[in-house]
This record gives structure tokens, sequence and C-alpha cells, in this order.
């Protein structure tokens, strides 16, 4: 049984007897300094003298002016059914807690309600692939369905099925104010969309992807749900597959205009996921039926076609390993932010400004996805900025980390920036990895690999 009165709070403080005509403008002059609005003016803890002299005289002098104040002191208890911190709380409790659970989940929930109506504590430790942890739900609901809003975004998801963590909200912000409105964005490993969706705000042009085919179908909606669903093309396959194809210029360009055209299919359609899932898409009007131009690549099932206004494009692996394409119109007017970006000159063989890969435990590992893939004489100007997260290790350096890079681009990387995220464990942070992609990573250019002697 819970003892409520162990979380009774009891304080001294100090209050001012004031005429109840003056009390709105008496709490006005000393907004900060009090606690309610009554014939007693509760003084806030940081004036602990009964001389007032932790208020401004000047406060004081005015007040003076509008009636004889009194200062009583006043005595307060909060008890169990005052605190609240203002649908999901995610526990992490530890071994030595568990005995306590319930009692934990229960003051937790009582104090939050309505605003969390379920309380989980996460499971043993994330096996599968999508990195999803396993929760029991401790107290509430069982509706794992939700949504959450960062910095104007809106991102609905089942937090049972896709990786979601709150604490990234200031990296996704800070990361999304380095691009400019029209640029090109690839994020290998985009979830929900918490940088893709901010960045299609910002009038970017996202190329999205994740693995996990419910990532993938929420991703989808969020775009839609925030109404970027035209400048967002989702895809849903393996993040090297996705680097390899959407990057690699197809054999011949010609007739590219024409390919959107001989995409043609109407009505009700289902993606095939990696797994061979299938999972229920939106009704849909697209422009394909099963067309395979001579003039891709055999393994360029990510075949980017210029967009009409007012689409998302989404692409998902079929049982044969081609992605099948669909362009969805929503009604009403589409985002008028950034109307110039609806439509990208460049397709991402061409030019993309910076690609995202966050997901820290391995995304040093695909790096070599950009290598030799790049073709010079497609590409337009500068080669895109890597966005790498990592976790470093006590045992760990950011030279250690660099090398791992650039073994796997095998290339010399110039002038990285690293960036420190947020301490996960005692011996265990975060971290973002910055660099220009090197130009050794062209298709027709010999690797650079530097040298294990320190050629750095």
């Amino acid at each position: 049984m819970l003892d409520e009165s162990k979380f009774d709070v009891h304080l001294k403080l100090w209050a001012l007897r004031i005429p109840r005509e003056f009390c709105k403008v008496s709490t006005r002059l000393l907004n900060g300094s009090t606690c309610d609005k009554n014939r007693y003016m509760i003084l806030s803890e940081s004036v602990q003298n009964p001389d007032l002299s932790d208020i401004p005289a000047e406060k004081l002098d005015e007040l003076r002016k509008l009636c004889k104040i009194e200062v009583v002191p006043y005595s307060i208890t909060l008890g169990y059914s005052y605190w609240g911190a203002g649908h999901i709380a995610h526990l992490n409790i530890h071994d030595e807690l568990l005995p306590y659970k319930d009692v934990i989940s229960k003051v937790i929930y009582d104090k939050n309600y309505p605003r969390i109506r379920t309380i989980v504590n996460k499971v043993g430790t994330i096996t599968n692939e999508f990195r999803v942890p396993k929760f029991e739900i401790l107290a509430g609901e069982n509706d794992m369905v939700t949504e959450v809003k960062q910095y104007g975004a809106t991102f609905k998801l089942d937090y049972s099925l896709v990786y979601w963590n709150s604490r990234l909200e200031h990296e996704h912000i800070r990361l999304v104010s380095q691009f400019q409105p029209g640029e090109t964005i690839c994020d290998m490993f985009a979830g929900i969309g918490p940088f893709a969706i901010p960045a299609a705000q910002k009038g970017c042009v996202v190329y999205a992807n994740d693995l996990n085919p419910h990532s993938f179908q929420y991703l989808r909606i969020n775009a839609k749900l925030n109404k970027v669903d035209d400048r967002i093309y989702a895809y849903n396959m393996d993040a090297r597959k996705f680097i390899s194809q959407l990057m690699a210029a197809p054999i011949c360009q010609d007739n590219l205009e024409s390919d959107a055209s001989t995409l043609n299919a109407c009505g009700n359609q289902r993606v095939q996921t990696n797994e061979g899932t299938q999972v229920a898409s939106d009704t849909v009007e697209t422009d394909h039926e099963d067309a395979q131009d001579s003039c891709w690549q055999a393994d360029a099932s990510v075949a980017t076609v210029k967009r009409p206004s007012y689409c998302l494009q989404e692409e998902s692996e079929d049982t044969h390993g081609a992605a099948i394409s669909f362009t969805s119109k929503r009604k009403g007017s589409a985002n008028k932010r950034m109307r110039a970006s609806e439509s990208p000159n460049t397709k991402p063989w061409e030019h993309v400004d910076h690609v995202i890969m966050n997901l820290p435990a391995s995304a040093l590992q695909f790096l070599d996805a950009f290598r030799s893939v790049i073709q010079r004489k497609d590409w337009k100007g500068l080669l895109p900025w890597i966005h790498c997260y990592c976790f470093m290790r006590a045992n760990e350096t950011k030279e250690s980390i660099i090398l791992e890079a650039e073994t796997a681009v095998t290339a010399h990387i110039q002038d990285p920036v690293f960036h420190r995220v947020r301490d996960v464990a005692p011996n265990k942070a975060m971290f973002c990895l910055s660099f220009r992609l090197p130009e050794a990573c062209f298709k027709d250019n010999g690797a650079n690999l530097h040298s294990a002697n320190g050629n750095t």
C-alpha cells in the first residue's frame, strides 16, 4: 500500500495581507514573487526575510503607494494530490528498483494523468534489427499509438513498433538549422521522420529511407500530417542498397522525364516490405504499371523521376528486390512556404547537399556505401556533407572514430567536425561526426585510404 503522506511537503513562507481590491494590481507589481492571488498574497520561497529586502525596492515603493501592506507568516502543505509534471511514459527501471515498479508507475500515472495515460518499462536488451525495445505496461491503458510534437512538427507513431527518442529533440533542430531552403537531403535511417519532416518544412527536398516497414508507414503518415508530402520521397529498404541505387546514375539519361508518364496504375495498393510482410497503404493514384525501362541499370530499383506538384514519392522493395513507386495526390492546397523546392531540378545522382546517418550503434559501418557510387561526370557542385552519428566509449578517441570512418570510405577525411550530442551512460557518449565526402569516393577515382602510419 502506498503511503501518500510520505509525499507531503511543508513550506513556511511569508505572505502580504492586502485589501482585496488591490490584489490584482499587487500581483502584477510583484510578478515572479507571488504564488497565488487572494487576500493573502503568498510570496515565493525566494523571499526569506520579513523586511521584504528580497524584493526590489522600486516594486515595494509602488506597492506601498497603493495601500498599507502587512507581512505575516504563512504555512502551506503540498500533499500527494498536488504534485504534477505535465499518453506514454517510458521508464528504464534498474534491477534493484524492480520490486517497487508498481509504486513508481502509480505515482507517475497519478501525477500526470490525463496527459500521461500509459506507463511502460523496457524489458531486456534490444536484439531486433530495427532497434525497437520490448515493453511491459505497468499502469494505464494498453495503447501504444501516440502523437508527439517537436518544434512545430507533429509525429504520430506506435511506440511498440518504431524507434523514438524525445531526448534527441534539440539535436534534430540543431542539424536541420544547418540546412538551407531548396537543398537536397538524404536520410538513410529516417525512422518516422524527426529529421526529414523539419527539413521538408524548411523547404528542402528529402529522400528518406528506413528498413523498418512500420517506420516507413509512419514516415508517410507524418509527411501528410505535416503537409510536406510534396517534398519527401519515402523508401523502405536496406540503407546500403538505398544509397547505391539512389546516387547511381542511370546507364543512359535520355527521356528521363518520359519515365514518369510510363508509370501508370490506379486503385488500392499494398506495399511489400523487406520482411515479406504486407503493410496496407493509403488509397493512392499512381503513374506506374509494371514499367522497367531498359535505360536503367538492372538493379536501379530506386528510379527517381521528376515529381508533379503535391505528391509524395514512396518506395518499397517488392519480393524481387524491385521497388514500387507511388505518386499520391492530396486534396486541398499544398504547403506554400517553399514552392520553389517542390520540383527539384537536379536528381540525387547529380547532387545531394547533406546525408544523415542516425544509427549510432552501426552507422560508421555503412559509410562503405559511398565508395565508388557517385560518378564524377554526372555530379554537380561539391560532394555532400555526411552527418554520421556514433557512440564513443571511454576507451575510444576521436582519432579512432575518424580512422574507422576513413577505413570505411577508403579515403582521407579532411576537417572532420565532432559534436557531442548527449551522454548515454557513464562511459558512453553519442557524437555526430560531420565531414564532406572525400573526392576520392568518386567512381572514377582510385582509392585514397590513408596509411596506418598516421598520414591523416
